[in-house]
């Protein structure tokens, strides 16, 4: 049965890339199955090279020192302004055994705000874009993506889905539908530098090398994401949309212009993160009075993560996770589909120890590393449509067809990550 659960992810990619096929706008044209084994291949060997080379996992590490030091300097800065609320030092004695308090509006939250300042001010040095572009170019070289594709998918790494389109801004009138739909599945499935230092930090203490594990799982889900795109949205013989040199995008006027709206960025995200967590535990909570009041089922009262455990365990099972285990797995990929992913980390770090096996565990922790919930299409729809108000109807034509494609995408690294890694 081991052995089952190990190699089931392979039955669970190829039901996925079905979906997503069969939610195409063009069933009746020939994919390029040369093309779809390539970029599977693709997603296997980052997650081999990622996870199983020891070398590469190393450089992973240092990823995590460096998050380390991000959080003690925002520490520095937080306790400073919000005192023993913001991590410093406690003005009374805890009782025995007690744990200082976490206050994450006050403690883990700022990291946006700080880290949000850092790739602004790296950005403008060059760092960042040098990082971006040289992404963009393995991106072009390895699965033949256009120029502006690549160069989107590069900046979904380091930058938030507000920020990444306004690299790709001068192109959004002139790219293909598909490119258009490539661009906002690839924010879709990524996590940005911001929220992943955020989303690594909440799960550090249950999930070993966090930071280094949402990294890949970014990674992975690059090649991941571009598949799932191109099968639901196709190529009709359109002409590439190539980057050209001296073109307007993301730009600061100087260190300090860019540290300044950096912060000004973060601290946007910052507040939006805290509503929409306020309101998504407000709106569960509501809906599980509700439920509460109907007819017990199996002497439980019903609430929201029970239903979203029902919806999508078989989602979870068919990726990898043992069936003892896909209940739990399946309420929070429930929360992340339909609610927020930092929600669902927050419910994943809250888990009473051995819920989930520590296969199981990195599992979900990859097809949960992903943007992709209602919020969002809101969001990235929105931004293009400011960007260039002419295409702002296609885009919202393709909003809840980027949230699919997102998640499915996500939990296909999800189940790449199942395949490599050994109980």
């Amino acid at each position: 049965m081991e052995m089952f659960d190990q190699f089931r992810g392979i039955a669970g990619i190829a039901v996925l890339v079905c979906i997503a096929w069969a939610l195409s706008e063009d069933r009746g044209g020939k994919p390029s199955w040369r093309w779809i084994m390539g970029a599977l291949l693709m997603q296997g060997a980052l997650a081999l090279l990622i996870v199983r080379v020891s070398f590469v996992w190393r450089l992973m590490e240092y990823a995590n020192q460096g998050v380390a030091a991000i959080e003690r300097a925002t520490l520095a800065g937080s306790s400073y302004m919000f005192g023993y609320l913001g991590g410093g030092e406690l003005p009374f004695a805890l009782k025995d055994g007690a744990d200082a308090p976490l206050v994450i509006a006050f403690q883990i939250l700022p990291l946006v705000i700080v880290f949000s300042a850092l790739a602004a001010l790296l950005w403008h040095w060059g760092v960042l874009r040098w990082m971006v572009n040289g992404l963009s170019f393995l991106l072009r070289r390895t699965l033949g993506v256009s120029g502006v594709v690549g160069l989107s998918g590069g900046a979904n790494m380091f930058l938030g889905v507000v920020e990444s389109p306004l690299v790709v801004r001068a192109y959004f009138a002139k790219m293909s539908r598909a490119e258009l739909f490539q661009v906002m599945v690839l924010a879709m499935a990524t996590i940005s530098g911001a929220i992943l230092i955020l989303y690594a930090t909440t799960l550090s203490k249950t999930v070993p090398d966090a930071v280094g594990h949402m990294i890949a799982a970014s990674l992975v889900s690059l090649p991941a994401a571009l598949l799932i795109a191109k099968l639901m949205v196709p190529d009709k013989g359109e002409a590439a949309t190539e980057v050209e040199q001296n073109e307007p995008g993301l730009k600061y006027e100087g260190s300090i212009d860019a540290i300044v709206k950096g912060t000004m960025d973060g601290m946007q995200l910052f507040l939006a993160v805290i509503a929409i967590i306020m309101v998504v535990f407000a709106l569960v909570n509501l809906a599980d009075q509700v439920l509460a009041l109907m007819p017990m089922v199996g002497g439980e009262a019903l609430s929201l993560k029970r239903v979203f455990g029902w919806l999508f365990s078989p989602l979870m099972w068919l990726i990898g996770v043992p069936w003892a285990e896909a209940q739990a797995a399946g309420g929070l990929m429930g929360t992340k589909v339909i609610l927020n992913e930092y929600v669902a980390y927050l419910e994943l770090a809250a888990l009473p120890d051995g819920t989930l096996g520590p296969r199981s565990l990195l599992i979900v922790t990859y097809a949960l590393c992903g943007v992709a919930n209602l919020a969002s299409v809101g969001l990235l729809v929105s931004t293009i449509g400011t960007l260039c108000p002419e295409r702002r109807a296609e885009a919202a034509g393709l909003g809840i067809k980027s949230w699919i494609a997102g998640n499915i995408a996500t939990a296909m690294t999800g189940a790449w990550i199942g395949l490599v890694t050994w109980s």
